[in-house]
């Protein structure tokens, strides 16, 4: 029987290059060398490096398949308005890397080391995007729901993990002599905007928060429905992924001022959801859909390239 060509495409090794230089080709158009997004472009590398080793080390998919790291390559430069926010990047690379160091520990309560490492990652983080501490909780919680590794050490571990990037800072910040400026950071966790405002978002955030909210509906549904086929530690695994996606959707449907980071870190979560079923689906059905989701994808990508900027102004 001859695969289909979403099955074709998912499992052929030319995927991912093609993906990448496709996301290159939306980099240019989005002011790569005309607004020097150097920084924020080799971000977008390294977290795409890093959502093949997530995938590599943890079999999220159980065939070989590149659509989780393409996916999330597609997804960032759908979103093209992030492009130039250093910010989001720092935010997804480090949240790709906690996910990498987290998983490590499963069903460990003695990997202190690892969970370490992880919370290290979160609060890297919450320097480019302090709201991110909210999230703090949750994690825990999936810590020992799903990662099955929480203890008093494992906690302790985060506690440190989570303060180990301020010691730097803050030496340094006393070294030069701005302290403050140290404080006025976490005082952003204080300043709450107005829930359910999401007249201050443009049309072309709502768009993309809508593709990308029912790309998270499709993947996830598939998955809580074919779950039976995969391994514990991948159903835990993907059900933690579909926790912090529902988490950073109401988030930024209760405090839309954070739009752009919440986005950034929902784009991680969903990539391997949507991945999972573009790669393992294989009715006519889950074609059709690959099909109208590539169309999409561009369709939407060239929609926000068409924001103010110096090649489309």
């Amino acid at each position: 029987m001859n695969k289909r060509i979403q099955n074709r495409i998912a499992q052929s090794r030319r995927t991912l290059p093609a993906t990448a230089g496709y996301a290159v080709a939306v980099c240019l158009a989005a002011g790569l060398l005309t607004r020097q997004l150097w920084v924020q472009v080799l971000l977008l590398v390294v977290s795409a490096l890093m959502m093949v080793e997530l995938n590599n080390a943890n079999s999220l998919i159980r065939i070989y398949s590149r659509t989780v790291s393409c996916s999330f390559l597609v997804l960032t430069t759908t979103a093209a308005f992030l492009l130039p926010s250093m910010g989001v990047g720092v935010t997804q690379l480090s949240y790709i890397v906690f996910f990498i160091f987290l998983f490590r520990a499963y069903q460990n309560q003695t990997a202190s080391g690892q969970v370490f490492y992880a919370f290290i990652a979160i609060g890297v983080a919450s320097m480019a995007f302090v709201q991110i501490l909210f999230f703090v909780p949750v994690l825990w919680v999936l810590l020992a729901t799903n990662v099955l590794a929480f203890s008093g050490r494992t906690f302790f571990a985060s506690i440190l993990g989570l303060l180990t990037p301020y010691w730097f800072v803050a030496a340094y910040r006393f070294y030069t002599g701005c302290l403050q400026a140290l404080g006025d950071h976490f005082v952003g966790l204080l300043q709450l905007g107005m829930p359910l405002d999401l007249s201050i978002l443009d049309e072309h955030r709502l768009v993309t928060a809508i593709f990308v909210l029912v790309l998270a509906l499709v993947g996830g549904g598939h998955f809580l429905l074919y779950s039976y086929q995969d391994k514990i530690r991948t159903r835990m695994i993907y059900e933690l992924f579909i926790t912090l996606t529902a988490c950073s959707f109401i988030f930024m449907i209760l405090q839309p001022q954070h739009f752009d980071p919440l986005l950034g870190m929902a784009i991680v979560t969903t990539a391997p959801l949507i991945g999972h079923y573009l790669a393992l689906a294989h009715s006519r059905l889950s074609n059709i859909c690959f099909l109208v989701i590539v169309t999409l994808a561009v369709l939407i990508t060239a929609y926000n390239l068409w924001m103010p900027s110096p090649i489309f102004s």
